[in-house]
This record gives C-alpha cells, structure tokens and sequence, in this order.
C-alpha cells in the first residue's frame, strides 16, 4: 500500500510538470543542435563603464550554457538522471564585467536561469560585486508566476542583510530570452525590475518601474531589443543577430542624471569561441584567452 502511494505521489508531480506550459513557435530540433551539445558560447567584450562619472575601459564575457536545474531548490542538480521528477532544463547565462576606478578595480558577476522550454519566466538571478571596499551579493527566486523573493548582503550600512518581494518581470532574463528566442520577449508597457548591475551602482530600492519594451530592426541581418524606462532615467539596448542562434552583438546603457547629462556604458564583441571551458583549466589551455581576445 505504501508503494502505491508513493507512485501516485510520483505521477502526479510527473504530470504537474508536463501540464505546464511550453514555448512555441521554436524549433527545438534545431535549438537543441546547438545548445544540448554539452558545450557553452562564451563571447568577449570590449567594455565601457561609466562610474564615478567617469568613463572606464574594461572587459565583459558572456557564457551561455545549458544546465539540468532543480525545480524545488533552483540550484543546478548534482545527478540529473535520478532527478527526473524535479528536473528542469534551464539556459544559463553568466556576465562578468571587470574594470578598474582610480587606484583600484571592480570585479562584477550576474547569473540568469531561464527555463529553455517550459514557458515560464527566469527561477533565479543573482549578482555579486567585488572591490576593495568590500563585497555584495544578490539573489531573487521565482515564487510564482511572476512573484519573486530576493535577499541581499551589502557592506553598507544602509542595505545591510535584507529581504525584499516584487511581483513583474526582472530587466535581466532578457539576455536569455533573445538566446531562446527574440519572440518569447514580451513587448509593450510592464511592471520590470532594473538589472542588478545597475542596482549595485546606484543604490537604489528593488522595486518595479514601468518600462516600454520594444524590438527593432537595425538592418538586414541585425534587430536589437529596446527597453525605456517611464522615469526617463535609463535606456537599455542589447543588438543580437536576427538568424540562429541570435548572438549577442553588444550593448549599451545610457544614464540621464538629474542635470540632463547622459553616461552610455557600451560593449561591443570581439571574440566567440564554443567550449567546454569547465575541462580547459591547465596552464597549457591558457591560450584559449587569447583566442578570444582577453587581455586579464
């Protein structure tokens, strides 16, 4: 009797998880060529940071790659194949941002997990912020459907160790988005969370502001993805290729401070290579850095 209900426990976390709904209009056949080959995209950046208010030259990565994630803990499953009931394929991006201000540097890391078939927004972000100050570290975790609880760990005072809920959508599952598929980014007015990047930079509340999406054609081969905040304060703009699997060509985010002036941070890629980075980490497979054009 008792295995009876375990296997009905089963079954029905089974078609709980087949019952949600799934993203359409994809070719997962194609998708799946490119990203379940058991290696990620990793792409470099020439970087220009405003901090400070001051402009600073400096590199950014993006690496995509997708994970087996777990549905219950949102962390990435440690053996997929005995967890199939709380399995969930998930696209990972991972950003990092280096530059130095003045006598000292700044080394900045995002995550975003969005699941790749289940039409469903990102589970989790977080970001975490270094320099010689000190550090900070940000996670949210999707509650429901667009419901999120955050926590955040700052050395300031004022941030301290907090907790914070939002109902909306978070400005970083973008990134994903495009890499999944331009259509599945939702367009028009919505309630968006500002991406923690610009969080950590300003300082400002987690709360949702109103902001106009929009994707636009820039030419035969390149559209970008356009989001304006309703504040009039920040512009972020992400160019990818039109045709699969919609690289990530640069972005920029333009700040317009109170006095009208205008602080654009830009990347622009300079190198792409597919890898299994995870396996290169000899000193011999140093010169895969220079492949991709990284100077640090």
């Amino acid at each position: 009797m008792r295995i009876y209900f375990v296997s009905l426990s089963l079954l029905f976390i089974f078609l709980a998880s087949c019952s949600k709904p799934m993203r359409s209009g994809i070719d997962f056949e194609q998708w799946g060529k490119y990203w379940f080959q058991g290696k990620a995209e990793i792409s470099s950046f020439d970087l220009t940071q405003y901090r400070y208010g001051e402009a600073r030259e400096g590199e950014a990565v993006l690496i995509f790659v997708t994970e087996d994630f777990s549905r219950k803990k949102q962390v990435k499953l440690d053996d997929p194949e005995g967890s199939s009931s709380d399995k969930i394929s998930v696209l990972k991006m991972n950003q990092t941002r280096d530059f130095v201000t003045g006598i000292y540097p700044y080394h900045m890391m995002m995550s975003a997990f969005t699941p790749t078939k289940e039409q469903s927004q990102g589970l989790k972000f977080t970001a975490s912020s270094q320099e010689w100050c000190g550090h900070s570290f940000t996670q949210l975790n999707l509650k429901s459907t667009d419901s999120y609880n955050g926590k955040i760990f700052s050395y300031f005072e004022k941030e301290g160790d907090d907790t914070f809920s939002f109902s909306g959508m978070a400005e970083d599952d973008l990134w994903n988005l495009i890499r999944i598929d331009p259509k599945q980014i939702p367009t028009g007015s919505m309630q968006m969370l500002p991406s923690l990047f610009h969080q950590r930079f300003t300082h400002q509340e987690f709360k949702t502001e109103e902001a106009f999406i929009r994707v636009l054609d820039l030419s035969a081969g390149r559209s970008q993805v356009e989001v304006a905040y309703a504040s009039g304060s920040r512009v972020l703009k992400i160019d990818f290729e039109k045709g699969f699997p919609y690289q990530i060509m640069g972005w920029e985010e333009i700040q317009t401070k109170s006095d009208g002036t205008k602080e654009i941070t830009k990347a622009t890629r300079k190198g792409l290579k597919i890898a299994d980075y995870w396996t290169k980490n000899k000193v011999e497979d140093e010169f895969l850095r220079k492949e991709l054009n990284l100077e640090n």
